[in-house]
């Protein structure tokens, strides 16, 4: 429980940290930010594969063709929030992309009572609500549904359902999805290279180097997540994540200066309430259930 929390953390506090990288790529189209994502993430997971000498798990993926659907869907579903956000922060939209963050823990837990049967208590249910209302509120004050937050907690919720209910491990795991992403990435890049519509080519040495670290940029966080999901409820996990959103709208706010009226502080705010609801009913069963335990203990030891 202890290492699943830690590899949860590092993931989102890479995550939260990650619209720094993509604003440092002026001039790069989102598509083709996307497209090195891929590929370069492939090439960074087959060296650790190689030396970790790691290959038999292709063995039972090549005969297993529902592992390899399942890990499909789990592949699109990565790709499209990928491409989502990096368009929202090239669009200057860091404030409205960490809403979507805040809000997929919402779609986390409620996705792991459906899917995984995992039971909520009522104060939990409660902070779920609280958040609700905060994401209705937001709706409310704009005017219009937030798609580009709903669209990004939706993608990423469905991501870590499969990725936590997924037969490969975390290293596994996100290789093959990117194996499966790489034939396209790959063939659009070269598209690009061979019509003169890259932006690489052009681009200042620093630049081009940041898109080749796009492999271990995107991967590290994703093996911690993976590693993480695998060892956590997914409400718990569901709770961490408000660790990147909340870097994120301090980048967007601060760094940035996005716009952020006291229309969208008033349903950040029922969302952070939300959070330390779900904090504080969590610190008090924990606490309430240690004596209880240590009760049933001593009966057990009289007897």
């Amino acid at each position: 429980m202890q290492l699943g929390i830690l590899y949860a953390l590092l993931a989102y506090i890479i995550w939260g940290l990650l619209p720094l990288y993509i604003k440092s790529l002026p001039g790069v189209a989102p598509a083709e930010i996307l497209l090195h994502r891929m590929v370069w993430s492939l090439v960074f997971l087959a060296v650790i594969l190689a030396a970790r000498r790691q290959w038999t798990w292709l063995g039972k993926v090549a005969t297993d063709r529902r592992l390899i659907l399942s890990f499909a869907a789990s592949a699109a579903l990565l790709c499209g929030n990928w491409f989502l956000y990096i368009w929202a922060v090239s669009a200057n939209r860091v404030v409205d992309a960490s809403l979507g963050y805040f809000i997929n823990p919402l779609f986390s837990v409620l996705l792991g009572v459906m899917f995984l049967h995992e039971r909520l208590r009522p104060g939990q249910w409660l902070s779920i609500a609280v958040a609700a209302g905060g994401v209705a509120w937001l709706t409310v004050a704009a005017g219009q549904l937030p798609w580009i937050a709903l669209a990004l907690a939706a993608t990423f919720g469905g991501y870590g359902l499969l990725r936590k209910t997924g037969a490969l491990g975390a290293l596994e795991g996100l290789s093959l999805e990117t194996l499966l992403l790489f034939p396209l990435a790959a063939a659009a890049l070269v598209y690009l290279f061979a019509t003169g519509q890259d932006s690489f080519r052009h681009a200042a040495p620093g630049t081009q180097f940041l898109l080749l670290m796009a492999g271990p940029i995107t991967a590290v966080p994703l093996l911690f997540f993976a590693a993480g999901a695998r060892r956590i409820p997914l409400s718990l996990l569901g709770l961490l994540q408000y660790t990147g959103p909340t870097l994120q709208l301090l980048l967007g706010v601060w760094l940035w200066h996005e716009p952020f009226p006291p229309q969208k502080q008033l349903g950040y705010a029922l969302i952070w309430v939300s959070l330390a609801l779900y904090a504080a009913e969590g610190l008090w069963f924990s606490t309430r259930q240690k004596p209880e335990s240590m009760n049933m203990n001593d009966e057990t030891a009289n007897q």
